[in-house]
C-alpha cells in the first residue's frame, strides 16, 4: 500500500542564512531548533532523505519548507521563493515517484505570493501552498491575505496551515518564568506551535473566510491542532458567530487534518468522528518526528480502520484532495454570486 507523508520538511541554505542576517532567532527561537542532526536532514534532498524513507516504510514525501519559512523576510522573498521553488521542482523531476512539492510563498507580499502560487501549480506541478500563520503581529485573516486564499480556492489547490513560535508578547505572558530551553519547548514543539496554528484557522472561520470562499480547503497537522478537542465548546459559538453555517460544517467541509508523526490511534479516531474518514491525511512530520524503525507503516497497519480506510488514509484522501488542483473554475464564492 502506497504511503504518502504530506507534511515533510526542508530547510535550504540560503534561508537559514536569511534568517541569521536579519537576527530572526532573538524573536523567533524555534530557529535554533532547526540545527544538528535535525538541520542536517532538513538540507538534504537526496539519498540520505530517500534512504530514510525507505527505512521509514514512506513511499513519498510531500516537501515543503520548514516553519518560519519567509514570514519574517521582505521584498527579497520573493525572488528567493522563486529560486526555492524551482530547486524543490528539479527535485520532483528526479524523483518524481518519491516526491510531490508544496509551494514556497512570499507572504509579506501577498499579491506576488498568490502569483506565485499559482506559477507553482499551473507551471511547477506543485500540489498546493504552505503558510505558517500570519506576519508580525498580524493574523492570517487578516484582509491583506486574501488574495493568496482566493488563488487557492480558483486553482483548486490546499492550503497548509502549519505552526509558528506565537508572538513575543503571548510567549511572555504564557511560555516564560522557566530556563530558557524550557521557554523555547514551552512555546514551540511543547504547545505554543499548536495553539497557534488552531487558533490562527478557527480565525479563518470565524473570520467568514469559508462562506466567501466555500471551496477552500486548509491541511492542519498535529491531528488538527488541539482544535478538534475542542469542537463541542466551539460549537458553544454558533449562536453569536453570525456565519453562514454551524462551525462544525467548516470542520467537515473545509478541513483536512494530518498525523504529523503523531501515531496515536485513538487521536486518529477523534479526528475521524470530527471530519470524517475521507479526510485523514498521513504524515510524519520529517525530520522533527523521525524515528528509527518502520514505524510509518507499523502504525498505518494497526492505527484500528478497515482495509478501505487504511487506503484512504495512506494515500487515497491526499490523491483525491488534490486530482483538480491546477484546474481553475470559477471559485464557488463568486458562483454564489451569480
Amino acid at each position: 500500500m502506497k504511503l504518502i507523508g504530506i507534511e515533510e520538511h526542508f530547510l535550504t541554505t540560503e534561508v537559514h542564512q536569511a534568517w541569521n542576517e536579519i537576527g530572526l532567532e532573538a524573536s523567533d527561537p524555534s530557529i535554533a531548533l532547526h540545527s544538528g542532526p535535525i538541520g542536517i536532514r532538513l538540507l538534504n534532498l537526496a539519498d540520505e532523505r530517500l534512504s530514510l524513507m525507505d527505512e521509514s516504510g514512506v513511499d513519498v514525501q510531500v516537501l515543503s519548507l520548514t516553519t518560519p519559512a519567509l514570514h519574517d523576510l521582505g521584498h527579497e522573498s520573493l525572488d528567493m521563493a522563486r529560486r526555492i521553488n524551482d530547486t524543490i521542482a528539479e527535485v520532483v523531476t528526479r524523483h518524481p515517484d518519491r516526491f510531490q512539492a508544496l509551494a514556497t510563498l512570499p507572504v509579506t507580499m501577498p499579491d506576488e505570493a498568490a502569483l506565485e502560487l499559482e506559477r507553482c501549480i499551473r507551471t511547477l506541478g506543485f500540489k498546493g501552498g504552505m503558510l505558517c500563520g500570519g506576519t508580525g503581529a498580524g493574523n492570517i485573516d487578516d484582509p491583506v491575505f486574501l488574495p493568496i486564499f482566493r488563488s487557492a480556492e480558483t486553482l483548486n489547490a490546499p492550503i497548509f496551515l502549519h505552526p509558528r513560535v506565537p508572538d513575543q508578547v503571548v510567549r511572555d505572558r504564557y511560555y516564560s518564568g522557566f530556563s530558557q530551553e524550557v521557554n523555547v519547548a514551552f512555546s514551540t514543539y511543547g504547545l505554543g506551535w499548536h495553539y497557534d496554528a488552531g487558533i490562527q484557522f478557527i480565525r479563518l472561520v470565524l473570520a467568514g473566510h469559508f462562506d466567501r470562499m466555500p471551496g477552500l480547503q486548509v491541511i492542519l497537522g498535529h491531528w488538527g491542532e488541539v482544535v478538534l478537542f475542542y469542537a463541542e465548546r466551539l460549537a458553544a459559538m454558533d449562536h453569536v458567530a453570525g456565519l453562514a453555517h454551524p462551525i462544525a460544517t467548516y470542520l467537515r467541509r473545509n478541513l483536512y487534518v494530518t498525523a504529523s508523526g503523531m501515531f496515536l490511534s485513538h487521536f486518529l479516531a477523534r479526528a475521524a468522528a470530527i471530519v470524517g474518514t475521507d479526510r485523514l491525511l498521513f504524515s510524519t512530520d520529517f525530520p522533527y518526528q523521525y524515528r528509527l524503525g518502520r514505524e510509518a507503516r507499523r502504525f498505518l497497519e494497526e492505527c484500528g480502520l478497515d482495509d478501505g480506510g487504511k487506503a484512504s488514509f495512506a494515500y487515497g484522501n491526499w490523491m483525491r484532495l488534490t486530482d483538480d488542483v491546477g484546474k481553475s473554475k470559477l471559485p464557488e464564492s463568486e458562483c454564489n454570486n451569480k
